[in-house]
């Protein structure tokens, strides 16, 4: 039977309480006001949850300001939408519109919130980006006072971002949960001779059977004894006997991902293959005993990195062993040598071990996990301890 969704959407209590947390830490920043420009951030204070942010035609604001309430300066064709949302200071121009996208109205907002000679938050550092034109961004410079500034909010929005509330925790558990079902399928529908195409479709359908919203990620390969690399689209070569198939996705319930990983064998596997599954399986399980409260991601790395190394194998060159999860498939933090985040209750992240077995195989295991004030919790169901079979 399948476990009943978490409701969809957040209260509004749950956008109050992070606007309160956001407007402390500008204060304690000096920033008078945040501006926002991407989905994530402009979801995480809004609620404002759509897909038309594929097109790239239109650009979204949201003005953060140190006190009061956030102002979206949107598309028209936004307004309804954000007008179901607890944002009520909605303002509007018919996009697309290039001579002035937007950029009046946002300069306006910046203004009533106080910010046009102070200082204005705009994330600019690790995986953020700008999403307006540079050109916009220049005449919205010269729309306001030379005196005001715009300084780097990355930080503060990733600490804002990084500790997940239980009502997103539910979210994540609950499409880690359909995953999890519908990797359980893969044995009923993947055989020797299919091409991967068809495979990928069949799981694909296999996760929106079983509730995800959408499968916006998915990627994987299948060859002998190992894959050389994982973000190839797949193609029409069938499954062969020796082959390992892994496939990774990261499938969405109500704006929340789950991102692991399953491998199989073909037909049989070989003792390569069979032996470092069995170090990712125990690295991963390294990593899970780590993650706990205080630990620093730099713990993690170097914790399913000494079962790999101990086992006569190197990480490759992925350059992380997991990361964060959660609006996004892949968030901050990562674990590597230098990431020295250190854990709290309520982040949400992805435990990835990933060796090479030789010239041109290697394996990747995931796992996704939430921390606890006890230690790590898995939200993934635990993968096989030995690699399966697919006959």
């Amino acid at each position: 039977m399948k476990a009943a969704a978490p409701e969809r959407g957040l209260p509004r209590c749950e956008f109050e309480d992070r606007l309160e947390r956001a407007q402390r830490g500008m204060a304690a920043a000096g920033f008078d006001a945040l501006l926002l420009t991407t989905e994530p951030e402009v979801r995480w204070f809004s609620g404002f949850l759509t897909e038309f942010w594929q097109s790239p035609t239109r650009p979204w604001f949201l003005v953060v300001p140190r006190d009061g309430r956030p102002i979206a300066v949107i598309p028209g064709i936004g307004a309804p939408l954000m007008a179901r949302t607890w944002i009520d200071d909605i303002r509007t121009w018919p996009s697309p519109q290039p001579g002035d996208e937007g950029v009046t109205q946002l300069a306006g907002a910046l203004r009533d919130a106080g910010a046009a000679t102070g200082r204005i938050g705009l994330p600019m550092g690790p995986e953020t980006m700008l999403r307006m034109t540079l050109n916009d961004y220049r005449q919205l410079q010269d729309h306001l006072p030379a005196v005001a500034e715009f300084v780097d909010a990355g930080a503060l929005l990733r600490e804002l971002r990084m500790v997940k509330s239980q009502r997103e925790i539910a979210k994540i558990a609950h499409i880690c949960a359909i995953a999890s079902n519908a990797f359980a399928e893969v044995p009923r529908f993947a055989a020797p001779g299919q091409p991967l195409t068809e495979t990928f479709r069949a799981f694909r359908l296999a996760l929106l059977r079983n509730g995800a919203d959408n499968v916006p990620y998915l990627v994987g390969a299948s060859a002998p004894g190992g894959y050389e690399d994982v973000i190839t689209p797949p193609g029409e070569d069938p499954l062969s006997d020796g082959d390992i198939l892994m496939m990774d996705t990261g499938a969405l319930f109500d704006g929340y991902f789950c991102d692991f990983d399953r491998n199989w064998a073909i037909g049989h596997a070989d003792d390569d293959s069979r032996r470092a599954y069995d170090t990712l399986y125990r690295a991963t399980d390294a990593g899970q005993a780590a993650a706990r409260p205080g630990a620093t991601c730099s713990d993690l790395f170097g914790a399913m990195r000494a079962v790999i190394v101990a086992d006569g194998y190197e990480c490759g060159n992925v350059g992380r062993l997991g990361h964060g999860l959660g609006m996004q498939l892949t968030e901050w933090p990562s674990h590597t040598p230098e990431d020295h985040t250190v854990l709290q209750p309520g982040m949400v992240l992805t435990l990835e071990p990933g060796l090479a077995i030789g010239p041109g195989r290697s394996m990747v295991h995931e796992e996704d996990i939430v921390i606890r004030a006890g230690g790590a919790e898995l939200l993934s169901r635990r993968a096989p301890p030995e690699l399966p079979v697919i006959d």
